[in-house]
């Protein structure tokens, strides 16, 4: 993220375009605008007040009854608790019906201890500027009553933040945006040169470069004599709106650089340092470096650092040291302006945890042409604030940028963007941006600026004058994808991810996602735990395996909102499994928990529902449901009882297409598996595979008749049959669908029975069947024919008999 303000930004661009024109150019050159703060807006309400009176409220202590001056007429009575309120003061005023950020109102108009207040008179805090709330805004008596507060405080500068690709470090100063803004027309964009300044003695610091692979160069500067206190106002004002604290002034020219020109400096109190400074590695041992965060970090040989006579000073490119700081009893200071390889300062930072400004355009790259012009224009300000003598500059290595020059074709543009550009349009845009184009005819010379390492070739420079034109010109070309049907956009098993995800969601579940490693002994008890399927760099000791399954982590996260008072959750996730280090062993897993009274119809704990806690029939629904939608055959589904050893053996149920393609199991949860997870009960579960759902026969395409309600009144008919106890319900259904697929509608089971009446062993299993004719009514000789063909299937696979 680039922060900057609009005042800033026209401090290298001299432009008249609104905020909206100027925000809208960006994101279409690729600095997309992530948002803008316009504080002047929101401000817009407070404006600067005098108190004409203030006597003390009738009903209480400490409250003041004011009479303001807003400059729009007779004062207004206010109610203020502040101690600093008084008569003749001035502060800022807020009416009734505006928003107060810093206590997030609404202000109205209120009696407090029987006092009408019309008004508010508001603290730095209530502005939402600082943390000060001990009393309202104190203004000097020359502040204008009645004009804007935000104008007078400088406070009407939008902010405009954008989110900057890694490949731009030169947008991360203001100037570099200003360029891109420039060429593309918004204003003019102003690059003054640097004016050396000359050193009146030589720096008595030496510096020692041990490492030049990690510091190509460094520069280094002593000014003598300076006076360090607070920074002006202005500079201030224009760190704090982008969000940094000021510290002090030599500190706060540092960091306005580092936005201004994407240069981050550093500085050293001189009279703390031992000896010369020294770029090297730091030590295998251990060394240590308390920082300018305030934080200890132990070092190894990876990082690169800059030390003197005592030791670390400073980690190289991404934080100072704290014993070398500058602070108001500086007087003598070394400015460091250097260049650093972008990869280890990368590495290191991520390594220490630190995620510093200077780091994040180190990392990136800077510019090494302005190593020296950097130290300079901070050189400059340093005079400027805090006076002082500058010596001469030493410098170590060298900060000569490489060449890099491009034979770059005209026809390029046309052949990747379909754009037509002529030669000088192609050399204005190219030259605005920093760039020299050489030559005529149809091949030119380009010469890349040292701002811009991410330009490397013929297809960057092309990037480069799109962008600038404007991808909006680029012609709108359909792929000619000849005679061929159109195939799928989306792979079979993509198609299965999004039928599923819609059809959990309807089904009242939210969906979460998890972390695909989960700890050993969890992997271990769902199936997996095997040595191809441990990491060898876990982020966390809990985190070490490749699940083998999605349901340990839905049920942590389901305990995680019983924990926070959410227990009756019904979460799904529909994501990756690993069952082993092949690629036919990483799957695709749809599945689901619930807890509590988490039912599909959304309704827990209420007195219109009664049907108790989720059960193993809850999950059994939720998995036939995401099957039917990913396409699996509803027919030939088949219910085992049993599952894995993670489900309540009683409880649970196997979801299959026969015995070789077990789609997936559903079921309570068995409660060592609840211990382990460290999760209460009860709780059930489901998770099917996606793959293994069979792929749709393919048929001859033709019309098909459009769907309406059969005209003709379905028939339905009950079945009891008794049977053995070890004949599954499933069985019956499927013999009596057997007998006519077309005719016979729908099955259900509506009664399962043992008792009096049905013989030891055995039990009564009663089905529903509809019948739908489609061309005549049918006679009750066809029904009894079909009802005993029924009979005679069922008695024909189970062994059932139709009870009397």
């Amino acid at each position: 993220m680039m922060k900057f303000t609009l005042a800033w930004l026209k401090e290298h661009l001299d432009t008249d375009r609104a905020l909206g024109e100027i925000t809208d150019k960006l994101t279409m050159i690729g600095l997309e605008v992530e948002r803008v703060e316009d504080r002047g807006a929101a401000l817009k309400p407070f404006v600067i007040a005098r108190v004409v009176e203030a006597r003390q409220h009738p009903n209480a202590d400490r409250l003041r009854v004011c009479m303001v001056d807003t400059g729009t007429g007779e004062p207004i009575q206010v109610v203020c608790g502040a101690p600093n309120a008084r008569a003749g003061m001035k502060g800022v005023f807020v009416p009734p019906g505006a928003y107060i950020p810093g206590k997030d109102m609404t202000l109205q108009v209120g009696t407090i201890r029987g006092v009408e207040s019309r008004g508010m008179l508001v603290s730095e805090f209530e502005l939402k500027i600082s943390d000060d709330h001990d009393g309202i805004v104190e203004l000097p008596d020359d502040a204008p009553v009645g004009e804007s507060f935000a104008k007078y405080a400088g406070l009407d500068d939008p902010v405009i933040e954008i989110n900057l690709t890694p490949n731009r470090p030169d947008c991360t100063g203001v100037h570099g945006i200003a360029r891109d803004l420039g060429a593309a027309d918004i204003g003019k964009f102003k690059d003054a040169a640097i004016k050396p300044l000359k050193g009146a003695f030589p720096c008595p610091v030496a510096v020692t470069i041990e490492t030049p692979e990690l510091c190509p160069a460094f520069a280094l500067r002593l000014m003598r004599g300076v006076k360090n206190g607070p920074s002006p106002a202005w500079l201030q004002q224009r760190l704090t709106a982008i969000g940094l604290r000021p510290i002090n002034a030599l500190v706060d020219i540092t960091n306005f650089i580092t936005y201004d020109r994407g240069r981050p400096l550093h500085v050293f109190d001189a009279k703390k340092v031992r000896g010369g400074l020294t770029v090297r590695r730091a030590k295998k041992d251990g060394e240590t470096l308390l920082a300018l965060d305030g934080k200890t970090y132990t070092l190894d040989d990876s990082v690169c650092v800059i030390a003197d006579g005592d030791g670390v000073e400073s980690l190289s490119g991404i934080m100072g040291g704290e014993k070398t700081g500058c602070d108001e009893s500086t007087t003598d200071v070394l400015i460091e302006s250097a260049l650093w390889n972008p990869v280890n300062i990368a590495q290191s930072g991520r390594k220490l945890g630190i995620n510093s400004d200077a780091r994040y355009r180190f990392e990136r790259g800077v510019d090494p042409a302005f190593m020296l012009p950097g130290l300079e224009l901070a050189t400059h300000m340093v005079t400027d604030l805090c006076g002082g003598t500058p010596s001469e500059v030493t410098v170590a290595g060298s900060a000569e940028p490489p060449e890099r020059v491009i034979d770059f074709p005209l026809s390029e543009v046309n052949r990747l963007a379909g754009l037509a550009v002529q030669l000088p349009e192609m050399r204005r845009v190219l030259e605005r941006l920093g760039f020299f184009v050489a030559g005529q005819g149809e091949k030119v010379k380009i010469a890349v600026p040292s701002w811009r390492p991410d330009v490397e070739g013929k297809a960057d420079i092309v990037e480069e004058v799109v962008r600038i034109f404007g991808v909006d010109r680029v012609p709108s070309t359909p792929f000619d994808r000849g005679a061929a049907p159109r195939k799928p956009v989306l792979t079979p098993i993509q198609t299965r991810v999004r039928k599923a995800k819609r059809a959990l969601a309807t089904r009242n579940l939210i969906e979460a996602v998890t972390w695909s490693f989960i700890a050993k002994p969890q992997a271990e008890l769902f199936g997996g735990g095997q040595p191809e399927l441990a990491l060898a760099n876990p982020i966390a000791s809990d985190l070490s395996d490749m699940r083998p399954s999605l349901i340990p982590g839905l049920v942590g996260a389901a305990q995680r909102n019983a924990d926070r008072g959410f227990a009756d959750a019904g979460l799904f996730e529909v994501g990756q499994v690993f069952r082993g280090d092949r690629p036919a062993d990483q799957l695709t897993a749809a599945t689901g928990v619930r807890r509590a009274l988490a039912k599909p119809s959304g309704i827990g704990r209420h007195w219109s529902k009664r049907d108790g806690e989720v059960d193993a029939f809850d999950a059994k629904a939720d998995a036939l449901a995401v099957l039917v939608a990913a396409g699996a055959p509803e027919q030939a589904l088949q219910i085992v009882p049993g599952g894995p050893p993670w489900f309540h053996p009683g409880r649970s149920g196997t979801i299959q297409i026969g015995p070789k393609n077990i789609l997936g199991h559903f079921g309570e949860l068995h409660p060592r598996a609840l211990e382990a997870l460290d999760a209460e009960g009860p709780l059930v579960a489901f998770e099917v595979i996606l793959e293994r759902i069979p792929e749709p026969k393919a048929k001859a395409t033709r019309a098909k008749p459009v769907l309406e309600l059969a005209p003709l009144q379905p028939v339905e008919r009950d079945f009891a049959f008794v049977v053995e106890r070890s004949v599954k319900a499933a069985d019956i259904v499927r013999a009596a669908q057997a007998v006519d697929r077309k005719l016979i509608t729908g099955i259900t089971v509506f009664d399962v029975y043992e008792g009096k009446g049905i013989e030891p062993g055995k039990k009564s299993i009663a089905i529903a069947v509809t019948l739908q004719p489609r061309d005549k009514t049918m006679t009750d000789a066809e029904i009894e024919a079909l009802a005993a063909k029924i009979v005679a299937e069922v008695a024909k696979r189970t062994g059932g008999v139709l009870r009397g």
